[in-house]
């Protein structure tokens, strides 16, 4: 097994190896290992120190800003306040320096007290407490040794917690399931007690010994989970549910956010009361000694256990999980299961989990259920993608004036406080928002956003916001003078154009003033002032950007002097003559009648959402790292070459707005595809993005339908899709089935959880 250890964040430490409760579904008294009954009730002061000492050495090796240790047994709690207390006290002082410490206590409960609560509060321990609902519920497993009941107690312990004095020491509720309690009675009695989280447990079991099932179902732990599920929307999801939040949070291509779904590699490591080092002890209910390592923490580092292969195997992401778990599109979701659950003795743990059935019906029905609550509207609204787009120029540039403004840059405060006096209007706002929905915006921002530190990016920043503010007060005839930074004697106002204002190489500072039809520009300090007549007109000192196209198709803002307009990959084009303007505008007419008639609902889209074209030196059409809307545009070739030049750039810089803001991929593939197109495999990422491309060409070229169809069979089989990505898929899908071309009746969308049965994608260490 190859590459890096993953370091250990999270450590549970057994400080009390017995328990005061005889729960008959604990996998630590009652399934395979029994190997508790020789270790010591109690951890001993020597197992503290060097628990402490190997907490500390693995934390600064590995630069670690945080360690996570849970407190755990048996029932902790038994140990007592005082060793409790040294427990606390070591770890603390150890980490004091080089990470912080994040404590944390798992209990039944039933001795919980305000002297345990008030060290806690002491040392920051937060508590989490084990529950299983209502009385009927909770008795059926977590009673004492002579069949009396924990419920009282435990919801003592609850309400204790929940007095204001402890309240922010409570994790909230751990529940294990039992499919024989009615799901909805559980799930109203935990959620009535408030907690700041529930987290729902599948009772431990293997295929040796497999899950209770009374009436056989495979899906039984789905469908109770499922009835949870929906009375909790129903609720408004008002108590977090730990479990749902990983689904939802895979589903949209984020992380896992528990141990048991996802396939985030494992960064947790056991401490037992004897010192000894062992993987994560669930692994207890598989066979004797699944959990050992040989490793303890007399002799051995955190690194030791990192490097045991047993610890490795669950570190590997995609390949870690069986081949029939890599075949199944919901495994970014349910990971393969909690490892433990794949145990067969016949062949380990390479097997899907014993619950794989519920896992699956439980994921694609929370798809199903939650899509339109998690979805993003982007994907399938062209008006509403542009607006998505608008917002996240806001954020970046609300973090840009957080990186700068923080730091006193003069002239961006004064930019920023002149953009406020702009908003301040109706008019002035919609201006603002105009320019600062120009695609170019999204360049200097992201420049800006690489080192927000660096002088020089800083004044550039200035500079655009700067100019930004005097074109929106120009556009809105607002009585707003606005100093604006040029450079080499010349000015740029975003979607207006450029004043020359001094010699090459002079550099200063202009005030810009909206008067009459244009306005008026003079330097910083100086009496004159220079007026350009009309925004749109070409003058000695003024070069407006220039509408090209019209004549019954669309008109494009042609940007052939923006400074951030060289984003493209490909050299832009010097200033175009006003003859090579109008060839340009004559060739576009052209080729835009061309769309009309072949993809005439792509052309209308397309003339929706494009807005500007800036000429390309060389090359073919580029989708650039900007904002939606702009093209940079060669224009070599025949009018059918430009205009599926435009259709697949088209096509390009709207899959590169989507990805800006939604996820259509989980980011973290371990795969490769190899398109109908291609001798080579792409990342996923890549063979989506093509794909995108291609169905704009396919319907503009019929021949490559087929292998477009093929290619779209592949990405709804591949585990890299979310909830967003299928959603985007399946409008590909809407426009193919749209098209006459090659079809041989209706095109419906698939089942992308059926494709995977039929196209298998290929891992990159195949």
């Amino acid at each position: 097994m190859t590459g890096p250890l993953v370091p250990f964040r999270e450590v549970v430490l057994k400080v009390h190896s017995r328990c005061d409760l005889a729960c008959d579904h604990c996998y630590i008294y009652e399934h395979a290992d029994q190997s508790w009954r020789t270790r010591p009730k109690s951890i001993s002061d020597e197992a503290i120190s060097w628990t402490a000492r190997r907490l500390a050495e693995h934390a600064s090796e590995h630069a670690l800003d945080s360690m996570s240790v849970i407190l755990h047994g048996g029932e902790p709690l038994l140990a007592g306040p005082a060793r409790l207390r040294r427990v606390c006290e070591e770890l603390t002082s150890a980490l004091n320096g080089i990470a912080e410490l994040d404590l944390r206590i798992h209990t039944n409960g039933v001795q919980l007290s305000p002297r345990y609560l008030d060290l806690f509060d002491e040392f920051g321990v937060k508590v989490g407490i084990s529950l299983d609902g209502d009385r009927t519920a909770n008795d059926r497993h977590r009673v004492f040794a002579n069949g009396r009941s924990s419920h009282p107690l435990v919801l003592r312990a609850v309400e204790l917690l929940r007095q204001d004095r402890y309240r922010h020491l409570d994790l909230g509720l751990l529940c294990t399931i039992d499919i024989r309690n009615d799901p909805v009675e559980v799930f109203d009695a935990l959620a009535e007690l408030d907690p700041p989280q529930v987290d729902f447990l599948l009772p431990h079991a293997t295929w040796d010994e497999p899950p209770l099932r009374p009436d056989g179902s495979p899906t039984a732990y789905a469908d109770w989970l499922l009835a949870v599920f929906d009375r909790w929307a129903e609720q408004g999801q008002k108590v977090p549910v730990r479990l749902f939040s990983s689904v939802l949070s895979t589903l949209s291509g984020g992380p896992s956010l528990t141990e048991s779904l996802g396939l985030a590699p494992t960064d947790l490591v056991v401490i037992e009361t004897d010192g000894q080092l062992e993987q994560v002890d669930s692994l207890k209910s598989a066979y004797e000694g699944a959990a050992a390592t040989g490793f303890d923490v007399f002799s051995h580092s955190f690194d030791d256990v990192a490097a045991h292969p047993g610890v490795r195997a669950r570190q590997l992401g995609l390949a870690g999980v069986s081949e029939t778990c890599r075949a199944c599109p919901v495994v970014r979701s349910c990971g393969g299961g909690l490892y433990t659950h794949r145990y067969r003795s016949s062949n380990g743990f390479d097997n899907p989990s014993v619950y794989c059935t519920d896992l699956a019906t439980l994921v694609r029905a929370v798809e199903e259920r939650a899509t339109a609550s998690i979805g993003s509207r982007a994907v399938a609204e062209p008006a509403e993608l542009a607006e998505a787009g608008q917002d996240l120029n806001r954020t970046l540039l609300a973090a840009l004036h957080a990186g700068i403004g923080e730091r006193g840059h003069a002239y961006w405060d004064q930019a920023w406080e002149l953009a406020a006096e702009a908003e301040g209007t109706e008019r002035g706002a919609g201006a603002l928002d105009e320019v600062l929905g120009h695609p170019y915006t999204r360049t200097w921002l992201l420049d800006a956003q690489r080192a927000p530190e660096d002088p020089a990016h800083g004044a550039r920043a200035a500079g655009r916001l700067a100019a930004s503010v005097a074109a929106a007060a120009v556009l809105a005839r607002l009585e707003l003078t606005v100093p604006v930074p040029f450079d080499d004697g010349r000015l740029f106002l975003p979607t207006l154009g450029e004043v020359r204002i001094g010699e090459p190489g002079e550099r200063g500072r202009a005030l810009v003033r909206a008067a009459g039809e244009g306005f008026e520009v003079g330097r910083e300090g100086s009496a004159g002032a220079t007026r350009v007549a009309a925004i749109g007109e070409e003058a000695a000192d003024w070069s407006p950007l220039r509408l090209v196209g019209g004549d019954g198709g669309p008109g494009f803002v042609l940007d052939d002097l923006d400074p951030y307009r060289d984003c493209f990959d490909a050299p832009v084009a010097s200033r175009l003559t006003p003859h090579e303007a109008a060839e340009w505008g004559v060739r576009l007419v052209s080729a835009w009648e061309l769309l009309r008639r072949k993809v005439p609902e792509q052309a209308a889209e397309a003339a929706r959402a494009l807005v500007t074209l800036t000429p390309l030196a060389t090359g073919p059409t580029r989708a650039g790292g900007h904002g939606y809307g702009a093209l940079g545009l060669g224009v070599d070739g025949g009018d059918d070459e430009l205009a599926l030049a435009l259709l697949r750039g088209f096509r390009r810089t709207k899959f590169l707005a989507l990805v800006d803001v939604t996820d259509l991929y989980a980011a973290d593939g371990e795969w490769e595809h190899r398109p109908p197109w291609s001798q080579k495999s792409l990342p996923f990422s890549r063979l989506l993005s093509d794909t995108f491309e291609r169905v704009g060409t396919g319907l503009f070229e019929p021949r490559f339908l087929d292998g477009i169809r093929e290619a779209l069979d592949m990405i709804e089989a591949a585990p890299e899709l979310t909830v967003d990505g299928a959603r985007a898929v399946a409008g590909l899908r809407k426009e193919l089935a749209g098209s006459t071309h090659g079809t041989s009746g209706e095109e419906k969308p698939r089942d992308r959880f059926r494709a995977r049965s039929r196209v298998a994608g290929r891992r990159t260490d195949d």
